[in-house]
């Protein structure tokens, strides 16, 4: 009895690291919950498409290494195309 209590918290623990792993797709989220997950996570992985993901931050916070800052992109969400924000190097285009 002892060992099939083992067994299953060994079970029990490999699914819950498992679930903890996978990645939040925002095509089945609202924007709103997209841009809240982020929010409080700071910056999160998430699924974008069928084998696609990214990394997305939140607008202000040091989660980008430098010289990157947050830019705003849009990523597909249940309900339209949601504005959210990854690290990506700055582009300056100065005047001749």
């Amino acid at each position: 009895m002892k060992s099939l209590s083992i067994a299953l918290v060994a079970g029990t623990m490999l699914w819950t690291a498992g679930a903890a792993d996978a990645r939040p797709d925002t095509r089945a989220m609202t924007c709103a919950e997209t841009q809240a997950l982020v929010r409080s996570r700071h910056a999160a992985v998430l699924t974008t498409g069928p084998s696609t993901y990214d990394r997305f931050v939140r607008q202000y916070g040091n989660e980008c290494d430098w010289p990157e800052i947050p830019m705003s992109v849009a990523v597909p969400t249940r309900d339209g195309p949601c504005r959210v924000y990854r690290c990506e190097e700055p582009v300056f285009n100065f005047p001749n």
